[in-house]
């Protein structure tokens, strides 16, 4: 049953992505509610499909959407913008949503699945910065809750002989130390569409603004990220590296130390997660401690015909138990802070960092501009060309305020 349910959802998928979004699928009503999903390839996706599909009494088609960011941004954009009703729950991040919040072409999730009595139990903050329309209306559901955290390989760490990077000062320190070493003090994800993460991480930890490229501290921010590369604490070579490629690199024992998103499921399964080894450490303070927030939400689309199914299963997502099957299935940290409390234990490497994050720093979502992918895109862009020297700072500081202005 379970091969027969794969392949179905397989042609659905081909057939959805390979042919005008609102052309009727037959096979799609073979479903009561069809998801544009992620993480299909996983080991346990198919126990968090049963799941939903058991708790809500429900049938549930998958189109597994692409892995390439560009590509699954467009078919997303284009199912809604096109009123296309085949597909009823999109799961999106947050570049996607930020595209599409203010458009109408996502339902309003406030009376039905994050009402008063639920809302309270998820990040306020993230929900205004990230999913709130202008009107109010909150246009998706967060599957778990996110942070940019700073990561530290242990044993690299004790070969430079220093027990922690409180500040800048001590960054610097730690990736001269590291090039001692014959090993980069830094890695990152430098790919044109991953890069706006870290750099607006250490805008803000400079204590600029991301959307403002007068400030100078955002030109501070971006000096020091080239003063990496041109120091030799950090190699040229990845621009071209998305997470996958910098995890690898990290596990490796390539880097010293990284921001990147996650608990670190892929440490742990290559048996490199734990205090000794691979592990998050308190962001250091340059100027400002601030932490970005993120997550995947799911997002109801305005024309779907299933709307009462997609509502059943959003109330699923939503509750105590669906966050549950979200974290044991995926290894993403519980959204609702009651789940978080009784799911995970104290003593807990990542909840003891959140919780040190909502404590003691600012966590914020991300700056993000109606037209997501392509703004992200022209910043990588212009960071890659400095980075390579094509331009001077000064020069992708005018550049990247324009874009800005024109995508306001």
């Amino acid at each position: 049953m379970l091969m027969k349910k794969k392949i179905i959802d397989a042609v659905l998928a081909g057939c959805l992505l390979s042919v005008p979004f609102n052309t009727p699928m037959q096979a799609a009503e073979e479903y009561d509610l069809v998801i544009y999903a992620i993480n299909t390839e996983t080991e346990e996706f198919d126990r968090w499909l049963s799941a939903a599909e058991q708790a809500c009494d429900i049938r549930i088609g998958v189109v597994p959407a692409p892995t390439d960011s560009d590509t699954r941004q467009q078919k997303f954009t284009t199912v809604l913008s096109t009123g296309d009703s085949s597909i009823d729950i999109l799961i999106a991040n947050d570049e996607m949503v930020t595209t599409i919040k203010d458009t109408g072409w996502a339902v309003d999730l406030r009376e039905e699945v994050l009402t008063e009595e639920v809302l309270p139990q998820f990040n306020q903050t993230y929900i205004q910065d990230m999913i709130t329309a202008k009107d109010g209306a909150i246009v998706a559901l967060p599957s778990y809750k996110g942070a940019f955290a700073l990561w530290v390989n242990q044993k690299i760490l004790d070969l430079t002989g220093m027990d922690a990077i409180e500040d800048q000062e001590d960054f610097e320190k730690f990736c001269a130390l590291c090039k001692e070493q014959g090993i980069y003090g830094y890695g990152g994800a430098w790919e044109k569409t991953y890069v706006f993460n870290e750099l607006m991480q250490f805008v803000r930890m400079f204590g600029g603004d991301y959307l403002d490229w007068t400030n100078p501290a955002n030109l501070k921010a971006l000096e020091f990220m080239k003063k990496m590369v041109d120091e030799g604490w950090t190699p040229m070579d990845q621009v071209a590296d998305k997470y996958e490629q910098l995890d690898q690199k990290f596990i490796d024992g390539k880097y010293g130390m990284m921001f990147n998103w996650g608990t670190g499921s892929d440490f742990e399964k290559a048996g490199m997660l734990g205090e000794d080894a691979i592990h998050m450490i308190d962001t250091p303070l340059f100027e400002k401690k601030t932490v970005l927030a993120d997550s995947w939400c799911y997002v109801l689309n305005a024309a779907s015909e299933h709307q009462e199914a997609a509502i059943r299963f959003l109330q699923w997502a939503a509750s105590p138990e669906g966050e549950v099957y979200e974290y044991e299935c995926f290894g993403r940290y519980p959204a609702r802070k009651d789940v978080e409390t009784e799911l995970i234990d104290e003593r807990d490497m990542v909840r003891r960092m959140y919780a040190n994050y909502d404590e003691n720093y600012e966590v914020r979502g991300r700056d993000m501009m109606p037209q997501a992918m392509d703004h992200i895109s022209t910043i990588g862009t212009l960071f890659q060309q400095y980075v390579f020297g094509v331009i001077t700072a000064e020069d992708f500081c005018a550049s990247a305020q324009k874009a800005v202005d024109a995508n306001r």
